[in-house]
């Protein structure tokens, strides 16, 4: 089983890359925490670039690619941390009207959890009830609901696939200040315990990659548990040591660190949390 992406699917994660750089970069994710919302110009864009529609089949208006490519597209948008409901209207494409143009805005019951309801257009489930509670993701709106989770196989290898590319945004980032961060006249990075902390992160993330790939191909639900357990400790294992290694100025708001963290403790809780997916994982023994 080869585990490389293809050219053309190279080609679709540099393209998801160079939009986002285009349309959400650093300046407009802090612009995004000054003013919370969703921008639902950059939702459209999303869907005029495919992102909603990409396993819709052409006959249906569709990209008509797979799962695998889902995951590299999911990954891109963890890695730039953008907002907004993204899975559940993904899913949602072909059967919400306008959710795989990007024209209406879909969120899901997820158990006790509900993101972006006041933003969204449709809703998923049951949300009578759901009262506004406080995020420690300032992007990331949540209700609380008393509603129950649906276990959905590709919700869950997404969310994973969005904690894959924060874990590895993450690690880029420390290794960037370790570079560039001198103390007694030599960069951070040189340091034993620094680069130990650098390579642990780098470990984590791409055996998380390994467990998500391999999951987005065999499409097995007990795979899709595995990988979402490795993709959230790596996520959130790898902010915390990211935040470390830039010392003082990572418990600062000036680092982005922090938003990594955040987003990737919520999600921790999405779809599919480690005690459920440990049960999943269990029942196959």
């Amino acid at each position: 089983m080869d585990f490389q992406p293809t050219k053309d699917q190279q080609a679709l994660r540099a393209g998801m890359r160079d939009l986002l750089a285009a349309r959400f970069d650093r300046q407009a994710l802090r612009a995004a925490v000054e003013r919370p919302g969703l921008d639902r110009a950059l939702w459209q864009a999303l869907g005029d670039a495919g992102f909603f529609a990409l396993r819709l089949p052409e006959s249906a208006g569709g990209v008509g690619l797979g799962l695998p490519e889902a995951v590299l597209v999911f990954e891109e948008a963890g890695r730039a941390l953008l907002t907004g409901p993204l899975v559940a209207t993904h899913l949602a494409a072909g059967s919400v009207a306008g959710a795989a143009s990007g024209e209406s805005v879909v969120t899901r019951v997820d158990g006790p959890l509900v993101a972006w309801l006041e933003e969204a257009d449709h809703v998923q489930g049951d949300a009578s009830g759901a009262r506004a509670m406080r995020s420690v993701d300032p992007l990331t709106p949540l209700h609380r609901s008393r509603g129950t989770r649906t276990p959905e196989p590709e919700a869950v290898l997404l969310a994973a696939a969005e904690q894959l590319g924060s874990a590895g945004r993450c690690t880029e980032l420390a290794v960037q200040h370790a570079k560039q961060r001198e103390q007694f006249g030599r960069p951070i990075g040189a340091f034993q315990a620094v680069k130990h902390l650098c390579a642990d992160m780098l470990v984590r993330t791409e055996v998380a990659r390994a467990a998500v790939y391999a999951a987005a191909v065999t499409e097995d639900p007990y795979e899709i548990a595995g990988a979402k357990l490795l993709a959230d400790q790596a996520a959130v294992r790898g902010a915390r040591d990211c935040l470390q290694a830039h010392g003082g100025m990572g418990f600062t708001w000036e680092a982005d660190v922090h938003l990594h963290l955040k987003r990737a403790w919520v999600r921790a809780e999405q779809w599919q949390t480690a005690d459920e997916a440990a049960e999943v994982l269990a029942s196959a023994l």
